[in-house]
Parts: C-alpha cells; sequence; structure tokens
C-alpha cells in the first residue's frame, strides 16, 4: 500500500491490498476500496462508497458525494462500484436519494474528464462515457453502450445495450438497444460498428438488420412493428430488443422522419 502522507484518510475506512492514494486526497468514513485500486491526487471520497478491485480514479474526482436532489434528506445511502472501472478528471457519481438506496456501477466501464453520473443511476458492464456528458438520476445503461461527449440524458431514461448515442445529442427518451443515433430521441441506424466489435456474428447481425427496418423503416406504429418482429424473428438479442421497448415507461424513441436517406449497410 502506497499513502501519500498528505492524504486525508478516515480510520473508518477500509482499504485494501495494492492500493495507493494521491497527494491531498480525502477518503471518508466507512468507504471500502477493492485491492489494486489507485486514486489519485486531490479526489474525495465520501462515505458511503464501496468501490471494488483494480479501479483507478484520477485527479480531482468527487466519488459518492450527496445527491443534487431536493428530496435527499440527509440519510444513509450508497454508492456501489464494481472492478475494474476507470474515472477520469473531475468526474461526479452521487450516492443515492433514499434511505438505503444506491448508485449502482458494474465493472469494466470508462467515464471520461467531467462527466456526471446522478443519484441512483444503474450502469452495466463495459460502457462508455465520454468527456462533459451528463446522466440525471435514476438513468439506466445497459452492457457496452456508448455515450459520446456532451450528452444530456434526462433522469429515468434507459439507453439498451451496444447502444451508441452521437456526441451533443439530448435524450429525455428510452433509447433501444444495437441502435444508433446523433440526433435527439431519434433512432437514425443501427449499430452495425458496435455489434461487430462485440463480436455478433452475421446471423445476429443480419436479424437486428432486420429489426431495425421493421420497427424504424417501415411505418408501422409500434404496436403493430412490435407484433410483426416477434412474428419474424427470433434469437435472444431480438427478445431483448423487444422486452425493452415493452417495458419502456417514458416511451422509446422512433425513427427519423427521412428514413430512405439513412440507410446502413452490413458488408
Amino acid at each position: 500500500m502506497k499513502i501519500d502522507k498528505t492524504a486525508l484518510i478516515s480510520k473508518k475506512a477500509n482499504l485494501g491490498k495494492e492500493v495507493t492514494v494521491g497527494p491531498y486526497t480525502i477518503i471518508e468514513d466507512e468507504v471500502v476500496v477493492g485491492d489494486g485500486t489507485s486514486v489519485s491526487a486531490n479526489a474525495y471520497i465520501f462515505k458511503g462508497t464501496t468501490i471494488g478491485k483494480n479501479c483507478k480514479i484520477h485527479m480531482g474526482a468527487c466519488i459518492g458525494g450527496e445527491p443534487q436532489d431536493l428530496a435527499y434528506k440527509g440519510e444513509e445511502s450508497y454508492l456501489k462500484i464494481g472492478d475494474n472501472n476507470v474515472f477520469r478528471e473531475h468526474v461526479t457519481v452521487h450516492r443515492g436519494t433514499e434511505k438505503g438506496s444506491a448508485t449502482i456501477i458494474g465493472n469494466n466501464n470508462y467515464f471520461m474528464c467531467l462527466s456526471h453520473i446522478a443519484h441512483n443511476c444503474r450502469i452495466g458492464n463495459r460502457v462508455i462515457v465520454c468527456n462533459n456528458t451528463l446522466l440525471g438520476g435514476y438513468v439506466e445503461i445497459e452492457d457496452q453502450a456508448f455515450v459520446s461527449a456532451s450528452c444530456l440524458v434526462h433522469q429515468f431514461v434507459r439507453i439498451g445495450t451496444l447502444a451508441m448515442i452521437g456526441g451533443g445529442v439530448r435524450l429525455n427518451k428510452d433509447f433501444p438497444p444495437y441502435m444508433s443515433t446523433g440526433t435527439d430521441n431519434i433512432v437514425e441506424s443501427y449499430n452495425i460498428i458496435g455489434l461487430r466489435r462485440a463480436g455478433a456474428d452475421a446471423k445476429v447481425r443480419e436479424a437486428i438488420k432486420q429489426a431495425h427496418r421493421i420497427l424504424y423503416r417501415e411505418g408501422l406504429s409500434t404496436g403493430s412493428a412490435l407484433e410483426k418482429l416477434e412474428r419474424s424473428l427470433s434469437g435472444n438479442e431480438i427478445q431483448h430488443l423487444i422486452g425493452f421497448i415493452k417495458s419502456s415507461k417514458r416511451g422509446a424513441c422512433t425513427a427519423h422522419s427521412n428514413r430512405n436517406n439513412l440507410l446502413t449497410r452490413d458488408g
């Protein structure tokens, strides 16, 4: 363990093996830091935070602070972070609002400079959130989604597995799995690059391509499109896509009005 002499660490904190803590960092009561995690200079880790193994917390990050929520009454709440996560410079992550609730972050995620994860968010695994992106309270992001720089995601919005959100996009509706966009609340295409990088085989990519066509290019209502999708295609990815849209409480993003100019080829 390597702890800088200027760091302020509570005697009630629990630091694992081979943890490093940089200059002027503060770690409050009842914080748990897993083996091999490094915390750089001027970071602040608040009470109620549990951090897994081999995470990297960069300069000036604030991890587990009080929620920016007028409903918060100072009750005990938590932030739970898995293994192998990276929090770059000046990232902010807030703990839950209600008593006993938690913000939850999975494994192998990457949060770039100045991104913000608000209270009660749920982040899956292998998610990338780029610079200056802001996630409101109770946002959920499923595995392997990519949220580009300077995006604004409204509270309670969900972003599906392997979704790709372009820079500066604003979302106040749920964005479906395997799809991509560069426009507010619009599904422009399916995420062929993400699917390839994730190792999806040709059969799966073709099924997602056909699902995108049925949902967003044939001019059907959402209900009719889902019925046709259930009749026409099968597979775990298709079932997940259908379930995601059906379970949406805010409504899922819809198609661009100029569909004919948004063709995507899977070569």
